[in-house]
């Protein structure tokens, strides 16, 4: 093989392999682990057939930039990879000014999952939710908020685990 094929094969071995990799640990974290146990095999692979490649031409500078290169894609890759997917779910904490009491209510009928309560804020009355959506549904929400309370104040996370509540009964019923 001549220097331009072999830099072209490091680069997509790297993106491969590190989109595997990247893809592997979101599994992982999800709780998928047969899936990860799965991709981890193809992932290994990738990797020992890249290396080797490498290895077997380290003499030229342009192969480690090359596989640098591919490594930086295989991130980049995998990241939009498990955006795309979108996978498990989201819980938002919400806090709205007291006047938009009503944004539970129409928050419910569009299908989420919303426990709320009052709070006391520095400026007066809040009303703060805990809302449950799928993460392919996050940036719908998100808008959605933001069309009927522009100034909320959103922190997000991804609830490992859940147990009972709207949900178990939503999903119960399918």
């Amino acid at each position: 093989m001549d220097g331009i094929n072999i830099i072209l094969i490091i680069i997509v071995i790297n993106i491969v392999y590190v989109s595997l990799f990247t893809l592997r640990m979101i599994f992982v974290m999800k709780g998928q682990k047969m899936l990860a146990s799965l991709i981890s095999m193809v992932e290994v692979f990738t990797y020992l057939i890249g290396l080797n490649i490498v290895l077997a031409n380290i003499d030229k500078p342009i192969n480690l930039i090359a596989y640098c290169l591919g490594w930086g894609s295989g991130v980049y890759l995998g990241s939009k990879i498990e955006e795309w997917l979108a996978l498990g779910y989201i819980t938002l904490q919400i806090v709205v000014d007291h006047s938009e009491i009503n944004l539970p209510m129409v928050l419910r009928e569009k299908g989420y999952g919303v426990t709320s309560w009052l709070a006391d804020g520095r400026d007066g009355k809040r009303v703060v939710m805990h809302v449950l959506a799928k993460r392919s549904n996050e940036k719908k929400l998100l808008a959605t908020i933001d069309q009927l309370a522009p100034k909320a104040f959103i922190i997000s996370y991804d609830p490992r685990t859940f147990k009972g509540g709207f949900w178990v009964r939503h999903l119960e019923n399918r």
